[in-house]
């Protein structure tokens, strides 16, 4: 998307932003934040596809999600969305890597919008979204990296929370459930 403006935010703010139990469940994984500006991605796996076998809508909305939030809370001041408008530009495929960075687009002191666009990894553009917050003005409050205060940040992912990984093949239209026959493959969804 754009080239990275500014140094990589503290170790302490970046780890209460990678905090978050549903990015932890899903195997996105936030790479960098920098202020204005911040990458996860998400490897599309059998647990995130939908019944046509490409990734669902809600698993690559989670990932620009996750985005949009490191990206709009980088500058240290707590950011809650209030609007994120998606379009799904081309299907995730399993196996893809899907990778999302965000950029500020306007940032004054009370709202800000982002645009967040993910791809896979042959650079085709999955999806694009254009997000605003709401800034509420409190500090994020990062005591130290072993001491964490963000907000109330959420725990750990207790282990009985967590998704198993699923390693079964994708299940199969029974009788008369597909009249016309067999699925296309994904491209040809359309």
């Amino acid at each position: 998307m754009a080239d990275v403006p500014e140094p990589d935010i503290s170790p302490e703010l970046f780890a209460a932003l990678a905090a978050d139990p549903l990015a932890a469940q899903l195997g996105i994984v936030l790479e960098q934040v920098s202020p204005g500006y911040a990458r996860a991605t998400m490897t599309v796996g059998p647990a995130h596809l939908n019944a046509a076998g490409t990734a669902h809508g809600g698993a690559t909305m989670a990932l620009l999600d996750v985005v949009h939030a490191a990206v709009s809370n980088s500058h240290g001041t707590l950011a809650v969305a209030q609007d994120v408008h998606t379009e799904f530009l081309s299907p995730g495929r399993p196996g893809d890597v899907l990778v999302a960075e965000g950029t500020e687009v306007h940032r004054s002191a009370r709202t800000a919008v982002y645009r967040i666009e993910a791809r896979a990894s042959d650079h085709r553009l999955v999806a694009t979204a254009l997000a605003r917050v709401f800034r509420l003005g409190t500090p994020w409050e990062v005591a130290g990296e072993d001491d964490v205060v963000a907000m109330s940040a959420p725990p750990p992912v207790p282990p009985t929370m967590q998704l198993p990984q699923v390693e079964a093949p994708l299940p199969t239209p029974g009788e008369g459930t597909n009249p016309s026959g067999e699925l296309p493959p994904p491209d040809e969804l359309r």
